[in-house]
């Protein structure tokens, strides 16, 4: 079963069950969903789609931090429930050494040195490591890389 097809039993199951709540955070990523088929007349495959729910879990983190200054904790709950939802879709993230040591490997197969370097570095790392782990610890065990090559 693809994560596509997963995905949308869910929230035939979250709408059985009446948890509005689940089926809403569902429908907003069938929403996203079918928005970039549309609108690049492609049929999702499960990487396209851990990018998309990568994309709104980003969102949802900022929302989280955005309405926890303000306190609105109300809302920054709502957003948090939308989170654990949503995580369900990822595949197991790896640890900080994991990715660090993917990144280390990279960078020495590529022969990367210095900062100038980081576009070529991140573009392999993406593509080895694109939904196993959070881009932005990727991104920051690249320059610590190659800040010390």
């Amino acid at each position: 079963m693809s994560l596509k097809e997963r995905i949308t039993e869910d929230m035939k199951a979250a709408m059985r069950a009446k948890d509005s709540e689940r089926l809403g955070t569902i429908r907003l990523l069938t929403a996203a969903m079918k928005q970039k088929e549309v609108d690049e007349r492609i049929e999702l495959d499960d990487l396209a789609v851990i990018a998309i729910v990568d994309k709104m879990l980003k969102q949802r983190k900022d929302s989280i931090e955005a309405f926890e200054k303000a306190a609105r904790q109300d809302l920054a709950d709502k957003e948090k429930a939308e989170v654990v939802v949503l995580q369900a879709y990822l595949p197991a993230r790896l640890s900080a050494q994991e990715v660090t040591a993917e990144v280390n490997a990279i960078v020495a197969q590529l022969g990367a040195k210095g900062p100038g370097d980081m576009g070529k570095v991140m573009g392999a790392v993406k593509a080895k490591l694109a939904g196993k782990a959070d881009m932005g610890q990727v991104s920051a065990a690249v320059k610590a890389a190659l800040a010390g090559g």
